[in-house]
């Protein structure tokens, strides 16, 4: 797919009315911060984590945080980034990132069509590396075009699992699926977490950072071991398991 060139814009000149002031994120890590809950992506949590080592970019956003001022400034001061969406949930006002960013935008194709003034999309199918160390996955199930990312070193130098709403937090240092009446196809939701097992790093434990609201982890932002969480799920009672 031919890329669309974009450039971004002077502060405010895309927008026609005032943005709220906001609140800029929170640093978790040494290399990754939190932004406040987004109500346009269902109280959805968004990520932004520098990347010293993926040559031509500084940073990943992952999924679209609120907009507004105080994001957009922490965004521009830290630029240029990619913007990479887990799933249809996460999009938010991409167009309007882009437009004042002018980054590329990462996700699956399967929700491309979903985006279709925004510039610069690249599309993956079932995996994508976005360079040494940044692996793309689909994991359908939540939505068509659900995906994960794995960042090798991101977790104190240990693998952190950027999962979308694949996992959501329901208690402190839990996570499990949460399947609701907007949920895609629950059987392919099972199905990517098995396979994602199968697919993680098994020389250590690797961090978890959801894109669902983070309430139930009490102030925390991440869960420290993914692959415990998909060890302890209950299989049988999950096919049984009735939307929310």
């Amino acid at each position: 797919m031919s890329e669309q060139k974009s450039q971004p814009v002077a502060s405010g000149s895309v927008f026609a009315e005032p943005l709220p002031d906001g609140r800029p994120p929170r640093q978790v890590l040494e290399h990754l911060w939190l932004f406040s809950p987004n109500r346009e992506t269902l109280g959805g949590s968004a990520w932004w984590l520098e990347t010293p080592d993926l040559d031509g970019f500084s940073g990943l956003l992952i999924d679209c945080p609120g907009l507004s001022e105080a994001n957009l400034d922490f965004l521009r001061q830290r630029g240029p980034g990619r913007l990479v969406l887990t799933s249809r949930d996460g999009h938010g006002r991409t167009r309007r990132f882009q437009d004042a960013l002018g980054w590329p935008v990462s996700l699956q194709e399967q929700e491309a069509y979903l985006l279709p003034n925004v510039a610069r999309l690249e599309p993956f199918a079932t995996e994508h590396s976005l360079g040494p160390g940044y692996r793309l996955r689909w994991t359908p199930g939540p939505t068509p075009g659900s995906a994960v990312l794995l960042a090798d070193r991101a977790f104190n130098g240990a693998p952190l699992l950027f999962c979308g709403r694949l996992l959501s937090p329901v208690a402190d240092g839990q996570a499990r699926p949460l399947r609701t009446r907007r949920s895609f196809h629950w059987g392919r939701w099972l199905r990517s977490l098995e396979a994602l097992k199968d697919w993680l790093p098994s020389s250590a434990p690797v961090g978890l950072a959801s894109g669902a609201g983070l309430g139930a982890l009490r102030g925390e932002a991440l869960i420290a071991d993914a692959q415990k969480q998909l060890e302890a799920l209950d299989w049988a009672a999950l096919q049984g398991q009735e939307p929310l």
